[in-house]
């Protein structure tokens, strides 16, 4: 399978580019969690870039944190460090 590029957009207000260098990766991650911390539309997003991600072959784990105003607990922030490669946290309103 050919990979593609994914473009990301930064949705902040910044009006002057800040080159901000990526995180180190060792390849592609397979197994990515998606943390909705229950604004709404959030789950809009996640939804799309779920499918997108299971196209190209990567496990997709969801949670949802109790409300937006509190961390998500210990043991979810726990596992997801222990399972998963990745984590994708929606925000949006």
């Amino acid at each position: 399978m050919a990979m593609t590029t994914i473009e990301v957009l930064d949705p902040t207000g910044e009006l002057d580019t800040v080159e901000k260098p990526l995180a180190p990766r060792d390849g592609t991650p397979k197994r990515v969690a998606f943390v909705d911390i229950r604004k709404p539309r959030g789950d809009v997003f996640l939804d799309e870039l779920e499918r997108v991600l299971r196209e190209r072959g990567i496990d997709v784990f969801r949670t949802q944190k109790p409300t937006f105003t509190k961390p998500a607990p210990p043991d979810v922030r726990r596992d997801i460090a222990r399972e998963r490669e990745a984590v994708v946290e929606a925000l949006a309103d």
